[in-house]
């Protein structure tokens, strides 16, 4: 079984009770790492789904990026509306951004929005538009649309209309606004997110110095056969998890393995 159905599937309660508080200590730390890492800030949202449709989890809108906590984090339907939390908090504005992508996209069990402005600086001019440039934005080999609705995505019918400008990619821009991050586990979700940024400036920085070289068809098939995206994810999130446990950033004893309890 693999991570990403792992991330969703079972039929036992204690199970189901297990990987939702396994997420929520994923969620908190994608969270906060991130957000050390610049490239959330002040605003922007993870989420993850919760086994078998309960909806998904998500953070308040009133909470802090820096100090978020697994305890803190709501619970909200398909609908984007909130079925659980402590008392007082409200989803974000943005939750039907994460809804209508859930819908409509089974094989995605967390979400990023985030807004980097680098990256965004490539829905502002009228030049080259965002495309792999790096090895490991082949992730992004079957485009990077970008949404024309600058607007906050606040209610159902802005929501699948991003949905449906994501289509079947892993990511999209939206115009003067920010991104969205889509992938099978919350660890995946955090890797993407490094490497979209990482590509964004990396094709900022090449667009100075001349004409920019997109990775060729060649160039992706080969690397795609050459990555091992679970391999890679594992890698990573071990060193980020490493590097904010060491700066106290994450608490020891959050439980932060790639893989959920039901195959821990």
């Amino acid at each position: 079984m693999s991570i990403a159905e792992s991330a969703v599937k079972t039929n036992d309660p204690a199970q189901a009770h297990d990987i939702e508080l396994h997420l929520r200590d994923q969620v908190a730390a994608c969270t906060l790492m991130l957000n050390d890492l610049k490239i959330m800030g002040y605003s922007g949202h993870v989420s993850a789904r919760l086994p078998e449709g309960r909806g998904f989890l998500i953070q308040s809108v009133d909470q802090s990026r820096a100090s978020l906590r697994p305890e803190l984090l709501l619970i909200c339907d398909m609908d984007g509306y909130l079925v659980s939390g402590p008392a007082g908090l409200r989803p974000p504005s943005e939750v039907f951004l994460h809804a209508e992508i859930f819908r409509v996209r089974p094989d995605v069990n967390s979400i990023a929005h985030f807004h980097h402005d680098r990256t965004a600086s490539f829905t502002l001019a009228d030049g080259p538009q965002l495309v792999p440039v790096k090895n490991h934005a082949v992730r992004w080999a079957n485009g990077i649309p970008v949404h024309p609705n600058p607007n906050h995505v606040n209610s159902p019918e802005r929501g699948r209309a991003l949905a449906e400008t994501l289509g079947q990619a892993h990511a999209a821009l939206i115009r003067a606004h920010g991104q969205v991050i889509v992938a099978e586990t919350v660890p995946g979700v955090l890797i993407d997110a490094v490497h979209f940024v990482e590509n964004a400036e990396a094709m900022y920085d090449a667009c100075m110095l001349g004409r920019v070289l997109p990775l060729t068809e060649e160039e992706i098939a080969s690397f795609s056969k050459d990555i091992k995206r679970e391999k890679h994810i594992n890698k990573l999130w071990t060193y980020y998890v490493g590097v904010a446990l060491a700066q106290g950033l994450l608490p020891a004893e959050w439980n932060l393995k790639t893989r959920l309890s039901i195959v821990a």
